[in-house]
């Protein structure tokens, strides 16, 4: 079992035990997902950490696109719980970048690409190439995106 797993059987114990609804029901729904995620496909297999980390970040912006689905049907009970569950969840993945990190790493990308001959806006493919690896798991796509348009557009 990966560390990252084990950490999360660990913790869902210490929460039951703890009579931590929200955080064990949090979890079981985590692991859920990562049991799913092995499961899937023509052979079963263990996850490593980075691909746990990915399941883990997927569910995360699933709380985080309820909540706002919730916030905009003026449910806000729900979309509270949402929110805590997506606090929950972040314990578990990287600190995110800060805009001026992130803005720092898609200046360098930009400054490589345009060195590489990639110009104007042709060249976000180019640069989200050389960005994704850099900050994989620590910004959101979307993010990234709009800063590499705003890079290219200035």
């Amino acid at each position: 079992m990966t560390t990252l797993k084990s950490r999360l059987h660990d913790d869902l114990t210490t929460a039951i035990k703890a009579r931590d609804e929200l955080r064990s029901s949090t979890l079981r729904l985590t692991l859920s997902a990562i049991a799913y995620e092995e499961t899937a496909g023509k052979t079963s297999r263990e996850l490593s950490d980075d691909e746990v980390l990915k399941v883990i970040n997927r569910e995360a912006k699933k709380r985080r696109e309820a909540a706002d689905a919730f916030d905009k049907g003026g449910r806000a009970e729900s979309a509270e719980r949402e929110r805590a569950e997506g606090e929950i969840l972040a314990d578990y993945l990287p600190k995110q970048l800060s805009d001026d990190e992130l803005a720092a790493i898609v200046a360098d990308a930009v400054a490589e690409a345009k060195a590489g001959g990639a110009e104007g806006p042709r060249a976000m493919g180019a640069i989200m190439k050389i960005v994704n690896p850099k900050v994989s798991g620590r910004a959101e796509g979307g993010r990234v995106a709009a800063e590499v348009k705003r890079l290219l557009a200035g």
